[in-house]
């Protein structure tokens, strides 16, 4: 019988990634002409589901250590970058995804501007991103506990969504709709995840990684925290749980930003 792959297993138990995996599926049409680039990679975990909507797909990422862990799950068009300007032709793409990937960015501006050159007249991009502000407290927290930016590769916390949304109409990409998720519950959980695999189950690494290392980055690392993995996947239904109590604060900040937006 056929193993899932580590990455698949990872998205399994991760209440956000499967939040925006949901939510920007359902806004992605069957379509097998598309020509569609992921801005960000990691390890190919949501470009494997971002393939299953058709078209030609094309995985893009900083780190050839994350590209070589991708390549075990997608196989093909996996390309390494270098800084924010991007190795493509101007009006090459139909779609662009960037999930979680500008906040790791010095030259955030230029990424974007990059991305408005690369799609087709009309294109439509797709921008993930922390959402900061005032209320957002648990980025406070988080550095309180000793969870220093670098440990998440962030240059910048993330964006609030008017920020965000400034940004995108500056460099040519037209916002369309905006979600913001992950509230207090949902956050809540995910930091105290991070803070025990950072301070009790991860091992230093010899590269870096743009994306930082709060959870397990490599098959070899997924190996090594089975043991807690395998605990916390008994746990994980208390865990989903709570994080349905988000429902009943709507109204408070959310710590993800999905902003959909259209190249002008």
């Amino acid at each position: 019988m056929e193993t899932l792959p580590w990455q698949l297993k990872l998205v399994e138990k991760s209440i956000k990634k499967k939040q925006k995996l949901h939510l920007i599926l359902n806004t992605l049409a069957d379509d097998g002409q598309r020509k569609a680039l992921e801005l960000g990679t990691s390890q190919g975990s949501l470009g494997y589901f971002f393939r299953q909507k058709g078209g030609f797909w094309v995985h893009a990422d900083e780190d050839l250590a994350n590209l070589l862990e991708a390549k075990n799950l997608l196989k093909t068009n996996l390309i390494q970058l270098e800084g924010s300007r991007l190795p493509f032709l101007s009006h090459s793409f139909d779609l662009v995804i960037s999930p979680d990937y500008l906040e790791h960015l010095e030259n955030d501006e230029l990424c974007l501007r990059e991305i408005a050159r690369i799609l087709k007249p009309g294109g439509q991009a797709i921008i993930v991103t922390p959402h900061t502000g005032p209320g957002n407290f648990l980025y406070k927290l988080r550095l309180w506990l000793g969870l220093k930016p670098e440990f998440y590769g962030h240059k910048r916390d993330g964006y609030n969504y008017l920020q965000l949304e400034n940004l995108l109409e500056r460099t040519g990409l037209k916002p369309e709709r905006r979600v913001i998720i992950s509230r207090l519950f949902s956050e809540s959980l995910e930091l105290w995840l991070n803070l025990i695999y950072i301070h009790f189950l991860s091992r230093p690494r010899k590269i870096e990684l743009r994306d930082g290392h709060i959870r397990p980055m490599s098959h070899q690392e997924f190996k090594a925290a089975r043991p807690w993995l395998g605990f916390y996947s008994l746990i994980y239904p208390f865990f989903w749980l709570a994080s349905r109590l988000d429902n009943l604060i709507s109204f408070s900040p959310g710590y993800l930003l999905i902003v959909w937006a259209r190249k002008k």
